[in-house]
């Protein structure tokens, strides 16, 4: 039998549903390459930077998810990067600088951060987007507790105790939410100098309000149940600059800076760098977001035989007040990838691909302990929404759901079940580099810590906190 090779770029939720797709595919043998090797569930991302989960619950290794497609003798997976796409010779160039040829591509690369042209920001406020973005948030969380605890310097102490977060979709407000919870109920009598309940938890939009992509009833519920959680809101507030000491922004007109040592990026998000590489290689056009626009059947123009899916495509599907932006949410990219599958073998079979059409099943975010906002698009009822703790519960079990296999099911129900019932986030372990810790300590300013006096407590402790 002729078979067709496929190369599959990027394990995100687009490329996996692919490549399980195709792997039924008989006339076709599959070239899945990836970065990394794990495939990532990113909706419970931020539960890993605050120590609510750890990080084997959220992931699972590539080829264990597909052992049994790998099975079945027609799939390949590669772990590497690929650096560039030559579509008049239908190669890929690999990191090592080997070559793999393709007959069908399915550029899956997903999306990076966006600074808006500010990118000397990303070394003060990372963003979230990977593992490794979860481990040194994480760091930065912890390490900004451990580093109020230890200073003589009342604005110093402060400027540690300010977490602030920048932009206001789910990331932000479930970022924000959590960092509340740890501030409020994990970490209270775990100090002696300072008290945890005095962070001060910033979050700061751009527009007028959180979670612009639902409606504003939804909208205003999820505010209230952030200011309840202690979170400071910042609506309609521009951030000018960001430093290690701090945030510039302007609100209201007027200039302000904002002293804090953790500051955390969700404002924005940009395509993958192999969106210039289709426009370079294969005249593709791109959105100011750096993605890929493509035909209804998720092809380029001119190369049928590529189609872009995910974070990285720019389509719109029909509804019946027009053509809608297609959101980058999971849903989307898994049914981005099986169409992008059922037509390559459409097109073996020499039949007419078939149009992208989202099917929206809604949208669900958490801001914390017993919060949450639920907006869905239900059959015969239309939209339904709801908040508070039924929306909560409701997002907890979709999640539990959605995670790749039953043994992630199961260790982050365990999780969560101990959480709530104890407050209690055991997933804080910080691993240090060897070497970092004297690199540390020679770039950092000389503070003075206060002696302990004879009985150990601190000689600045206040007495009625001695006992």
């Amino acid at each position: 039998m002729t078979t067709t090779r496929v190369c599959v770029i990027g394990c995100g939720f687009g490329g996996l549903e692919a490549v399980r797709a195709l792997a039924r595919n008989e006339a076709a043998e599959v070239i899945l390459i990836d970065r990394t090797n794990h495939h990532l569930f990113q909706p419970l991302l931020y539960q890993v930077a605050t120590a609510d989960v750890a990080a084997p619950a959220v992931a699972g290794p590539i080829r264990h998810i597909l052992r049994r497609q790998m099975r079945r003798g027609r799939l390949t997976i590669l772990r590497a990067e690929v650096t560039g796409i030559d579509a008049a010779q239908r190669t890929l160039q690999l990191d090592d600088g080997s070559a793999v040829a393709y007959d069908h591509l399915i550029v899956a690369a997903g999306a990076t951060h966006s600074y808006f042209g500010n990118d000397q920001w990303s070394a003060f406020a990372p963003g979230l987007k990977t593992l490794a973005d979860a481990f040194a948030i994480r760091a930065r969380i912890i390490g900004a507790f451990e580093q109020a605890e230890r200073t003589a310097d009342d604005a110093e102490r402060a400027a540690c105790l300010n977490f602030v977060i920048i932009g206001a979709g789910p990331t932000g407000v479930e970022l924000a939410g959590a960092l509340a919870e740890i501030a409020r109920h994990t970490l209270p009598g775990e100090f002696r100098r300072i008290d945890s309940r005095h962070a001060r938890i910033v979050l700061m939009e751009g527009g007028p309000r959180v979670l612009s992509a639902f409606d504003e009833v939804l909208s205003a519920s999820a505010a209230d149940q952030l200011r309840r959680l202690g979170v400071e809101l910042h609506t309609g507030c521009q951030v000018t600059g960001i430093d290690a000491e701090g945030v510039d922004y302007r609100e209201g007109g007027e200039a302000k800076r904002l002293p804090a040592r953790t500051v955390l990026w969700a404002a924005g998000v940009a395509a993958s760098p192999l969106g210039k590489a289709l426009a370079a290689s294969a005249g593709a056009q791109l959105d100011r977001a750096g993605r890929v626009l493509v035909q209804p059947d998720l092809s380029l123009a001119g190369h049928p035989e590529i189609q872009v899916i995910g974070d990285l495509a720019a389509v719109t599907t029909p509804t019946k007040a027009g053509p809608k932006p297609v959101p980058g949410v999971s849903p989307a990219a898994k049914q981005m990838g099986r169409l992008a599958a059922a037509n390559i073998g459409r097109r073996l079979r020499s039949e007419t691909p078939q149009p992208f059409r989202y099917a929206d099943y809604g949208s669900l975010s958490t801001l914390g302990r017993n919060a949450a906002v639920v907006q869905l698009e239900a059959p015969l009822l239309g939209r339904v929404r709801f908040s508070g703790y039924p929306a909560w519960l409701f997002w907890l079990f979709a999640h539990i759901y959605f995670l790749i296999g039953f043994r992630n099911r199961l260790v982050v129900l365990i999780d969560w079940a101990w959480s709530y019932w104890t407050f209690a986030r055991h997933a804080r372990i910080v691993a240090q580099p060897a070497g970092a810790a004297a690199d540390a300590a020679a770039a950092a300013p000389r503070r003075t810590v206060p002696p302990l006096t004879p009985a150990g407590i601190p000689a600045d402790r206040p007495p009625e906190h001695a006992a």
